[in-house]
């Protein structure tokens, strides 16, 4: 383990040893705030329930029953009556682009867990409504066609002209296709006697139907008017708004781009950012010449150079270009002169003493990648290093039991949840078993749940956590075999503890106990008992975060504030 990584691990042990003085000896302040009369989902090792919890600053400073924890109280404690309702950790998604999200997020149609083709059409239908003459009405991913129960059929043109005749229309598939109507065709000057770009799907008249394939909505989307970038805060906002909603409140962000992060660094400083951000960054070497660059770079990255709000953890996704599974690739098939270019970053990256966070998808690769690691493991053992797979859709018991022997985890990110219609038409039967959740959790290696998104995939926890638990994806088709599903509490460990030791923040997050970071996330129904196929629907009636209320519905009826000072 590197100089940096033992500092951390010994502020965090010694952290945990002073910072949660305990009320029942009568010692510390009054705390700041109490949540009681709820469902406390703890998540500690004991999973267990409690009652009410107690807040001081930003951290929790006591659990367990409502007499135990109300008779703290102080003349100006805050007071929550939860009237029942259950209450979480903060969720973690351990992998997801989310600088880059809320670049464009305040004027995409969002269509995250949307089952009925219906009501997405009528989201596009507002959004046209709520925008000036000539404006692009867009999306870009987190869903797939195959998730409308109503209708799987693709958008044409003439569909999408009736419903936003006076707009360009461009709809981003997940990473499989995208549609367009009239305008948008229009826009990209794709008509009768364009070049026949196979890409391009035209009917018997040769006429463009406003289907668009994967070989080319990429540059489709490049050619989008640029969001205005005085208004790219605005819009990040609003999307940390929205993933609070769904319970969100920490990320591993993939990229963390660097004209972007100013942003979450601006709120910070000003006590506004309502979520976590752990970066994942890397080189992004895709030739050899670009990884003889590289090397002495790697040697001179610091990470934990942050603090528990902003902070760069992971070496990653990528570590050599050429080895990066697309989504939609039925087998891949790493090269030799690859392979070894990816050694040599990996062993440096070792070296270095860094953790790897690393975008392995497929059969080949991982098993490829773990020959490498292997290979590194003998010069640089890895074992202390937290290296992770991610993606990590075709995992299987033989990949799981060597990564056991390096002591490697999972970064589980399933595609199917929007995708399995398309893994199905790719993959066939094997599709069922993307991930093989239970194989994952029976190995007993240490996994996490991330979505990938915001384009890859969709965003909301508790959609992915359906997935998981019924093994259907959004709109009801099977994607996940019976065999493979887990338990509501293993699902929901993987998006909190799990996930909190995933960015390195197992002493601050992940469960709700004295000495964590206070955030909690209060839901509209019960997730240990409300029925499995309803799971999908829970959101957030008032997210915490860092003991500061950072998200509360307008229009839903939630816990009931009590004045200050009240013991009522």
């Amino acid at each position: 383990m590197t100089r940096r990584l033992l500092i951390a691990a010994f502020v965090g042990v010694l952290c945990a040893a002073t910072r949660a003085p305990s009320f029942a000896q009568g010692s510390g302040a009054a705390p700041d705030l109490i949540l009681s009369n709820g469902k406390i989902i703890t998540v500690d090792d004991r999973f267990s329930i409690a009652q009410a919890v107690a807040i001081r600053g930003e951290r929790i400073v006591a659990v367990g029953s409502n007499q135990e924890i109300t008779r703290l109280a102080g003349p100006n404690t805050r007071r929550i009556d939860l009237r029942g309702r259950s209450v979480t950790p903060g969720l973690i998604d351990n992998h997801m682009h989310l600088l880059r999200g809320g670049g464009t997020f305040q004027w995409e149609v969002r269509w995250d867990g949307v089952e009925s083709r219906k009501d997405a059409l009528a989201m596009l239908r507002a959004r046209a409504r709520a925008i000036g003459p000539g404006e692009w009405v867009y999306n870009l991913g987190g869903w797939a066609i195959e998730q409308f129960a109503d209708d799987r059929r693709p958008f044409t043109r003439d569909e999408l002209d009736t419903v936003v005749p006076d707009h360009p229309v461009l709809l981003q598939a997940s990473y499989r296709e995208a549609y367009l109507n009239s305008r948008a065709l229009q826009a990209f000057g794709i008509d009768n006697a364009s070049p026949k770009d196979a890409w391009v799907v035209r009917d018997a008249s040769g006429k463009p139907t406003g289907r668009i394939l994967e070989g080319g909505f990429r540059q489709l989307v490049a050619k989008l008017p640029t969001p205005p970038r005085a208004e790219v805060e605005a819009s990040t906002q609003s999307m940390i708004r929205y993933l609070n909603a769904a319970g969100l409140t920490t990320f591993g962000s993939a990229g963390c781009e660097a004209d972007l992060l100013p942003i979450y660094r601006k709120l910070a400083d000003a006590n506004g950012l309502n979520v976590r951000v752990f970066c994942i960054t890397g080189q992004g070497a895709g030739t050899p010449q670009q990884v003889d660059a590289a090397l002495p770079r790697i040697a001179q990255m610091k990470l934990f150079q942050g603090n528990h709000t902003i902070d760069e953890v992971f070496y990653g996704e990528s570590v050599y270009g050429p080895l990066h599974d697309p989504m939609f690739t039925k087998a891949s098939s790493p090269q030799p002169d690859e392979l070894a270019q990816w050694r040599r970053l990996a062993m440096e990256i070792a070296k270095a003493g860094m953790p790897l966070h690393v975008h392995a998808n497929l059969t080949n690769t991982i098993d490829a990648f773990l020959d490498q690691v292997e290979a590194v493991n003998k010069e640089y053992p890895i074992h202390n290093l937290r290296w992770t797979f991610a993606h990590a859709n075709q995992l299987n018991a033989s990949h799981l039991e060597r990564m056991k022997k390096l002591g490697m985890y999972a970064a589980v990110h399933p595609w199917a949840v929007i995708n399995g219609g398309i893994n199905q038409d790719i993959f066939g039967d094997a599709a069922y078993d993307m991930a093989p959740l239970r194989t994952i959790q029976n190995s007993g290696i240490m996994w996490g749940f991330g979505s990938d998104g915001t384009r890859a995939n969709q965003i909301r926890p508790f959609v992915t956590i359906s997935w998981a638990v019924t093994g259907k994806m959004v709109g009801g088709t099977r994607a996940l075999r019976a065999s493979e599903t887990i338990s509501r509490e293993d699902a929901l460990i993987a998006f909190t503890r799990r996930n909190a030791f995933l960015v390195f923040q197992e002493d601050n997050l992940g469960s709700i106990q004295p000495g964590r970071l206070a955030d909690l996330v209060v839901l509209d129904r019960d997730y240990l008992t409300v029925p499995a196929d309803h799971i999908k629907d829970i959101r957030s009636v008032m997210t915490i975060v860092g003991g500061r209320v950072a998200y509360e519905p307008a229009d839903r009826e939630g816990p009931r504030r009590i004045e200050q000072g009240s013991t009522r």
